[in-house]
C-alpha cells in the first residue's frame, strides 16, 4: 500500500514538472512576475492593481504617457490583462503621432503591445467602450499602428498636416 502510494505521488510530481517546464517553453517569461502572473492567469487568479490602473488612466488622460505607462506596467506586472496592454499601446501611439512623421520606435513598441493585447483577449477581439479615444478596438489600433510604419508616397502629401489625431 505504501509503495503505491510513493510511486502515485512521484507521477504526479514528475506530471506537475514536466507541465510547468513546457509552459515555461512555451510562454518564455522573461521576469518573475511574469512566471508568477501566468501560473495565476492559468488558474484564473490573477488580478491587476486597480489603484495603479486608474492612476494610469489619470496619467492618459492628460497626455502624460510615459508615467501613463509607467502606471499600467505597475497594475500589470505580468502582462496579462488584454485591457492593460491596450491602453499601454494606445499610449505608445499617441505619443508617437506626429502631424509631419511618427516615430517608428515608439510605434513598433505599441504595435508589441497591442498583438499581446490581442492575444490575450477573448476570441482575439477587444472591444474599449470608451469615449475619450478615437479608436475602440485593437484591430483599429494595431492597422493604425502598422499604416504609421509603413512608408511610402502618401506620406509626402501635404494635406497630413491636417489629419487629426485618434
Amino acid at each position: 500500500m505504501r509503495d503505491s502510494v510513493v510511486r502515485t505521488a512521484g507521477l504526479a510530481g514528475t506530471v506537475l514538472y514536466a507541465t510547468a517546464i513546457a509552459w515555461m517553453y512555451a510562454a518564455q517569461p522573461q521576469t518573475m512576475a511574469e512566471v508568477t502572473g501566468g501560473f495565476t492567469s492559468t488558474i484564473g487568479a490573477y488580478r491587476i492593481d486597480q489603484q495603479a490602473f486608474d492612476d494610469g488612466l489619470g496619467f492618459f488622460r492628460r497626455d502624460q504617457f510615459d508615467e501613463a505607462r509607467a502606471a499600467l506596467g505597475r497594475a500589470d506586472p505580468a502582462g496579462r490583462d488584454a485591457l492593460t496592454l491596450f491602453y499601454i499601446a494606445y499610449s505608445y501611439y499617441r505619443q508617437g503621432w506626429g502631424r509631419v512623421y511618427n516615430d517608428d520606435a515608439l510605434f513598433r513598441n505599441g504595435l508589441q503591445a497591442v498583438d499581446r493585447a490581442i492575444a490575450l483577449a477573448p476570441d482575439h477581439r477587444l472591444v474599449v467602450d470608451d469615449p475619450d479615444l478615437g479608436m475602440h478596438t485593437a484591430d483599429e489600433l494595431r492597422a493604425e499602428l502598422q499604416r504609421g510604419l509603413t512608408h511610402d508616397v502618401s506620406d509626402f502629401n501635404p494635406l497630413r498636416l491636417l489629419k487629426p489625431r485618434r
